[in-house]
């Protein structure tokens, strides 16, 4: 299977991705030239992460019968210090809330997403060291 986007120059250092039929706006920083338009494309990759792995664990806890009153990803990226830079570790915070939350359930969700069904983490993987650890709120 073949995926393709179209990417446009906008203007200086903006673009828009044409993905799957959503407009994505792109922009670096205004010391790096843009006009802070849109989002940093590096960090597209992290909303990337939680979103591939996000979807994973819910769709698993809701065949476990498990909905959470509240789930969220945070995640935090380290860039290496020389060019080109990229993420050399990755750290997600899975946040849970919910009275019916069975705790070993939903490390079974997370382990089966991080290591059998997110591509995107098995992608990133192969350059950059992924941690991820578990909050009850």
């Amino acid at each position: 299977m073949k995926e393709k986007i179209d990417c446009k120059w906008t203007g200086n250092m903006a673009f828009e991705a044409n993905v799957s039929e959503h407009i994505i706006v792109l922009d670096a920083y205004e010391d790096a030239g843009g006009q802070n338009k849109g989002a940093r494309p590096k960090m597209l990759t992290l909303a990337s992460l939680a979103g591939c792995t996000g979807m994973d664990v819910i769709s698993i806890l809701k065949k476990m019968q498990i909905v959470p009153e509240y789930f969220n990803i945070q995640v935090e990226g380290e860039l290496t210090d020389e060019h080109p830079k990229y993420y050399k570790k990755i750290h997600l915070t899975y946040q849970f809330k919910g009275s019916d939350i069975d705790h070993e359930k939903v490390d079974k969700a997370i382990n089966l997403s991080q290591e059998k069904y997110c591509g995107v983490s098995a992608l990133l993987k192969k350059g950059a060291e992924i941690s991820y650890h578990v909050e009850y709120l």
